[in-house]
């Protein structure tokens, strides 16, 4: 799914496109999309409904991000939350222009809406699809800010923000036993780092990701700290790095998996030292990292 870079990407390539435009009409065909974030959704007509009567008739007024969402903002307040996961895709269509962003889906190219259009958005000017190849993602209607931050409750910090400091870090490391990769893709320390980032922030700060986040020294935590504070802000401008596809609001890839240390790139050799790189398997999810250089 896509990662903190490849959201906040998405998010201002959308903006502009959307800021303005007035809901005119919501069609929903898979009631299970709006209905809740649980792995183990079942649909509700209740919920449809508030979606649709919530949603029609606002104008979008500004897109905003929260870790891995993107946050859709009214004129009134009322709020539309969008997680693609893993083969969400939204297509903003006007005329013979289209927009995509998001799980690249081939059929959206030709025809739209398509099988994979499970929530149709009919604006003032255009139409915003929300197309899905396996409905991992969803759609939630909240009411204002208040509804939505309890959605949000027991999520950890933004890694850009004013409050994700060294000493938080180590606050919340020097309490925990688990490896600290584990601890990064929880999202209750830090959000928006997924695998991509995890791996590449071990391997810049020299730390094994299985290693117990309480052996990390201060220093090692003010390495960590740094080079989230780096690669984060570089892979947004890159544009994320789009391993799985993801495609931008203006149709392209991101390019930061140019720069990718140890990411996917087992069995090679690290770029530092030559030491043939290692994989395995850290909270089910495939790592890479140099036993040479991370310790």
């Amino acid at each position: 799914m896509p990662e903190l870079p490849e959201v906040e990407a998405l998010r201002r390539g959308l903006e502009p496109l959307l800021k303005g435009r007035r809901v005119i009409d919501v069609q929903v065909f898979k009631p299970k999309l709006v209905s809740s974030k649980s792995n183990k959704r079942v649909e509700d007509l209740s919920k449809v409904e508030e979606f649709i009567n919530g949603i029609t008739g606002e104008t979008f007024m500004a897109v905003k991000r929260r870790a891995k969402n993107l946050v859709f903002y009214f004129e009134s307040g009322r709020i539309m939350l969008v997680h693609l996961k893993m083969t969400g895709q939204m297509v903003y269509k006007f005329g013979d222009s289209q927009v995509w962003a998001g799980h690249p889906i081939e059929l959206s190219h030709s025809q739209l809406p398509n099988k994979h259009s499970h929530i149709i958005f009919t604006l003032d000017q255009g139409v915003l699809y929300y197309n899905d190849t396996r409905m991992f993602g969803y759609c939630l209607f909240f009411e204002d800010d208040t509804v939505l931050d309890e959605h949000f409750q027991g999520l950890g910090l933004e890694p850009l923000s004013n409050d994700f400091t060294v000493d938080y870090l180590a606050n919340c490391l020097t309490k925990c036993k688990k490896g600290i990769k584990s601890i990064l893709l929880e999202q209750k320390v830090v959000v928006g780092l997924g695998n991509i980032y995890a791996d590449e922030a071990c391997f810049a700060a020299g730390i094994l990701p299985i290693r117990s986040a309480n052996t990390l020294t201060k220093t090692e935590i003010v390495k960590l700290h740094a080079v989230i504070m780096d690669i984060i802000p570089k892979a947004i401008s890159a544009g994320g790095s789009s391993v799985a596809n993801y495609l931008l609001a203006d149709g392209t890839s991101g390019n930061y998996a140019h720069y990718h240390k140890v990411y996917l790139k087992g069995g090679t050799k690290c770029q530092n030292c030559g030491n043939i790189l290692s994989k395995g398997k850290v909270a089910q999810r495939t790592t890479v990292y140099c036993l040479k250089c991370q310790k």
